[in-house]
C-alpha cells in the first residue's frame, strides 16, 4: 500500500484518506443511486447528503464535488434540473464547492456526488478504532429503510413520509463539527448495511464486541408501525441472512425491532465510539449542535469467543 494512504479499500473505511502533507489528508469518496422519494429536488438533496456524509463519518471537511448523472433519454430535462437544484442546495449547505461532473444515458434515474474533502491526516476518524468500554452514539434516528419502502408502496402517510425525508436530507455537518475536537475513536455512518451491518464493522474491525440497548435506539415515527405491517426492504432480509449468525438478539426485544435493524438506511447519522467519560459531554454537544438524535445506543466491550461480535438486549 502507498504510505501517503492512510485508509483505503481495506477494512471498512467509509472513505479513502490521502496524506498530502503533515497537515493535510485529502478525503474521496463517490455515492450514487436510484430516487428512493418522487420529488426531484428532495431526492437530489437527500442523494447528495448521503454523499457528503462519508466525509463526515472520516471527521473531515467537504472541499469539492462532482455530480454523477444517469438519465433516460426520454425524461424531461427539467426534472434533472430540479434533482441538481437539490443537490446543489447541499453542496453549498455543507460548505464545499459544486466543481461539474459527468452524467450518461441510462434506463433508470442515478444521481449522487464524487466528493473530495480534508481532514487532518493524524486525526481522522477510521472505522475500527473502538476501545473496551467505549460509548456508541447515533446521531439521528433509524427507520428511512421501512419508510422508503412503504414510499414506493404507496403506503406511507404523509406525515411519516415527511419526517423520514427531512431526516434523510440531513446534513451530518453538525454532527461531524459538535465531535471533532473531542477524543472520537472510532466513527462510520449508517447506511446500506443498516445499524446491524455498519455496527458489525466497528466492532469487528477493534476485535471486539459491542452490546445495544433496544430500548435506547431512536426511530423515525411511525417506522416501526410499518414494520410491523410487513414493510420492509429487501436489504432486510439479506442483512439477517448475511449478519443473523453474529448478531444475538435478545428474547424480549420487539420483534419488528429485531428486524429493523437488519434493514437499510439512506443518508442515516453518524456512529460515534467515544471514552466513557467523554459520553455525556459528547450527548449534550449533539443535542447543542442540533443532531436529531443524541443517545447513546451502547457499549463496546472485550471479546468474548463463545459469544457474537454484536448482542441486542
Amino acid at each position: 500500500m502507498h504510505p501517503d494512504l492512510l485508509a483505503g479499500s481495506a477494512g471498512f473505511e467509509d472513505a479513502g484518506v490521502f496524506r498530502v502533507d503533515a497537515e493535510r489528508a485529502l478525503v474521496q469518496t463517490v455515492d450514487f443511486f436510484p430516487p428512493i422519494v418522487d420529488d426531484p429536488r428532495w431526492f437530489g438533496r437527500i442523494a447528495a447528503a448521503n454523499a457528503l456524509s462519508d466525509v463526515y463519518a472520516m471527521g473531515g471537511r467537504p472541499l469539492t464535488a462532482l455530480n454523477l448523472v444517469g438519465w433516460p433519454r426520454d425524461l424531461d430535462l427539467e426534472l434533472l434540473g430540479e434533482v441538481l437544484a437539490g443537490g446543489l442546495e447541499k453542496v453549498q449547505e455543507a460548505g464545499a464547492v459544486l466543481c461539474g461532473g459527468h452524467s450518461i444515458q441510462d434506463a433508470e434515474i442515478k444521481y449522487g456526488l464524487a466528493v473530495t474533502g480534508l481532514v487532518h491526516p493524524g486525526r481522522f476518524w477510521a472505522n475500527a478504532g473502538a476501545r473496551v468500554g467505549d460509548v456508541l452514539l447515533l446521531s439521528k434516528p433509524l427507520g428511512t429503510g421501512p419508510v422508503a419502502t412503504a414510499i414506493k408502496r404507496e403506503r406511507a402517510a404523509p406525515a411519516v413520509v415527511q419526517a423520514a425525508v427531512a431526516a434523510m436530507a440531513t446534513l451530518n455537518k453538525a454532527a461531524c463539527e459538535a465531535m471533532v475536537d473531542l477524543d472520537v475513536h472510532a466513527a462510520t455512518d449508517v447506511t446500506g448495511f443498516g445499524l446491524v451491518g455498519h455496527a458489525l464493522e466497528m466492532a469487528a474491525g477493534a476485535g471486539l464486541d459491542l452490546e445495544l440497548r433496544a430500548a435506547d435506539l431512536p426511530l423515525l415515527p411511525g417506522a416501526l408501525d410499518l414494520v410491523r405491517a410487513g414493510v420492509t426492504s429487501g436489504g432486510c432480509n439479506r442483512g439477517k441472512q448475511f449478519y443473523g449468525p453474529r448478531v444475538q438478539i435478545a428474547a424480549g426485544v420487539d420483534p419488528a425491532l429485531a428486524d429493523l435493524v437488519f434493514d437499510a438506511e439512506t443518508s442515516g447519522g453518524l456512529l460515534l465510539a467515544v471514552p466513557e467519560r467523554l459520553a455525556a459531554a459528547a450527548a449534550r454537544r449533539l443535542a447543542d449542535a442540533g443532531a436529531l438524535a443524541q443517545v447513546p445506543i451502547g457499549r463496546f466491550l472485550a471479546r468474548d469467543l463463545d459469544a457474537p461480535h454484536l448482542r441486542i438486549t
